[in-house]
């Protein structure tokens, strides 16, 4: 009898666009486009929860910049 499992096993990395927007990509392909590595490999909730405790700001890079500007 084969056994069947819906528990995804894939390993991820965190990835980083240039405006430090995160994402998860499975780790066994290229990036896409505009994307680095951030160093972090694991099962999806354990990249997951990394991004969570790393992504506190959820404003793009360039929208920060520009409110900080306004704002002196």
């Amino acid at each position: 009898m084969m056994q069947t499992t819906s528990e995804d096993t894939t390993i991820y990395k965190v990835v980083v666009n240039d405006e430090e927007q995160y994402s998860i990509w499975p780790a066994d392909r290229e990036n896409a486009l505009g994307w680095k590595d951030v160093g972090k490999c694991g099962l999806k909730s354990e990249c997951l929860e990394y991004i969570k405790e790393l992504w506190t700001d959820m404003r793009p890079l360039s929208l920060r910049k520009k409110m900080e500007q306004s704002s002196t």
